[in-house]
């Protein structure tokens, strides 16, 4: 397939298409190796020069119509699923499929457009069970729109580094797998410790049994648990933990950075390391990334959901979250100007305000860190883990782009993490007084993010030349 595709290039736009199509639909999916496939047809676009916005193209509208001739399909096979071939040779996938859906309701059409073999069962469940087509096909268009980047770019990007012919460091691997097994471990710890302190722990149970003796602790822990009657109330523990150690832990961070100069020599090491690695392949992502985090995205963004929350009457959360704006905002700009670092000077234009803490680093955690607290909520402790993990990796690939880019120092941004992180914890535990009833996924929250899609797109057109030129590096010799 990949040899005939090499001698027909301009078949690959419906290679692309096709694969993606396949990949979503009912059984399909099942069948064919759509993401083995999907990554090679990925590699050769990126190899033939394809555009990046056409092979993305291709790909969603392809996931969309995939999806959604399942869903068409399962309306006209209403309560004979089970019985028509060939998905009556797939009882137990279309078992866990509806127990998915009747588990996670409309959210089950986004979570599930990741989630492994279920993934092309699942609008087909959907149509059976009759899901609204408007409700359905908004989900369908938005998921597709954050599945397509995570399937292509992979094979993309390997696709334009071997006709781009890019050189890298020799110790790029040795570094990148370092890093991986740090970030690994700190992984381990922290989910270890969140298991620990959630409510069916050991150390969460002897912590109320604890407070129930005095009165002035007994009304403290009541009066920020959570009022949901199926649930009995819940304690964030875990959240107020977070808040405290990473609070704790970006003061020390802090005192040890400006007050020793102890990591000075390490914040030039990893700066040298990255601008040694500055080509245009690399710089697109990058680029893309660093503007997700610039102060119009996340703005835009927050009100949104503000707009979102309060539309449906959820006002303590739009309150928390616009709180969690000028906090985020007054902090870094008072903690910047106060600190005074300087940034290095390794792009054409740096940022005119200070260095220490990245203001990209703790707004993306703030953020991802409040919205993976509001929507692990509506799940069991065992599976929470996995809203963390997914809603970190925007955070770290932001915070990266800043290293790679070369306009803050690798403290900086670790002091972004722990600070941002600080206040989503102290925020999320203040939320918990309110949270009485389930937070939904719902046509206005589709219909908010749509329009913060169309509000980035805009902005992205509108920057990008400039940001561009601003991110040049100084040292051009690897172009």
């Amino acid at each position: 397939m990949t040899d005939w595709f090499l001698t027909n290039p301009q078949w690959l736009a419906a290679g692309l298409f096709l694969t993606a199509l396949l990949e979503s639909l009912a059984i399909a999916g099942l069948v064919i190796p759509g993401v083995a496939i999907l990554f090679a047809v990925a590699a050769l676009a990126g190899k033939t020069g394809m555009p990046l916005g056409e092979a993305l193209a291709w790909a969603w509208a392809g996931a969309i119509l995939g999806d959604g001739l399942s869903y068409l399909l399962g309306r006209q096979l209403k309560g004979r699923l089970h019985t028509v071939w060939p998905f009556s040779r797939y009882p137990k996938m279309l078992q866990r499929g509806e127990h998915f859906f009747l588990l996670h309701g409309g959210k089950s059409v986004v979570i599930g457009r990741f989630v492994g073999p279920i993934r092309p069962v699942l609008p087909l469940v959907a149509g059976a069970f009759r899901m609204p087509w408007q409700r359905f096909f908004t989900f369908n268009i938005l998921s597709a729109i954050g599945w397509a980047p995570v399937y292509i770019l992979p094979g993309f990007l390997v696709g334009s580094a071997l006709a781009s012919d890019i050189k890298l460091p020799p110790h790029l691997y040795p570094v990148l797998g370092l890093s991986a097994a740090i970030l690994a471990a700190i992984y381990l710890v922290f989910f270890r410790l969140r298991w620990g302190l959630d409510n069916e722990s050991r150390i969460y149970n002897r912590l109320r049994r604890w407070t129930m003796r005095y009165d002035a602790t007994h009304q403290f822990w009541r009066s920020f648990s959570s009022a949901r009657p199926a649930q009995g109330g819940e304690f964030p523990l875990g959240s107020l933990s977070l808040g405290l150690a990473a609070g704790s832990l970006f003061a020390i961070w802090a005192t040890i950075n400006l007050s020793t100069g102890v990591l000075g020599g390490f914040d030039q090491q990893v700066a040298n390391f990255f601008s040694s690695m500055r080509n245009p392949l690399f710089d697109t992502p990058a680029l893309f990334l660093t503007l997700l985090g610039d102060i119009f995205p996340l703005t835009l963004g927050a009100l949104l959901a503000i707009a979102a929350f309060a539309f449906r009457g959820y006002y303590a959360a739009a309150l928390h979250v616009g709180v969690g704006l000028l906090i985020t905002s007054a902090m870094v700009t008072g903690l910047k100007v106060s600190f005074a670092v300087g940034r290095p000077e390794l792009v054409a234009t740096p940022p005119d305000s200070w260095a220490f803490p990245s203001g990209h680093a703790t707004s993306m955690a703030m953020f991802s860190g409040l919205a993976a607290s509001f929507v692990a909520r509506e799940f069991s402790n065992r599976k929470r883990w996995q809203i963390y993990l997914g809603f970190s990796l925007p955070m770290l690939l932001v915070a990266g782009s800043r290293l790679y880019l070369g306009v803050h120092w690798f403290s900086d941004v670790v002091g972004g993490i722990l600070l941002g992180l600080s206040l989503c914890g102290f925020l999320r535990a203040s939320y918990s007084r309110y949270d009485n009833t389930p937070l939904k996924l719902d046509p206005s929250a589709a219909f908010a993010f749509l329009l913060w899609l169309i509000g980035v797109a805009s902005y992205l057109s509108f920057t990008w030349s400039e940001a561009v030129t601003r991110y040049a590096p100084l040292n051009t010799a690897a172009f």
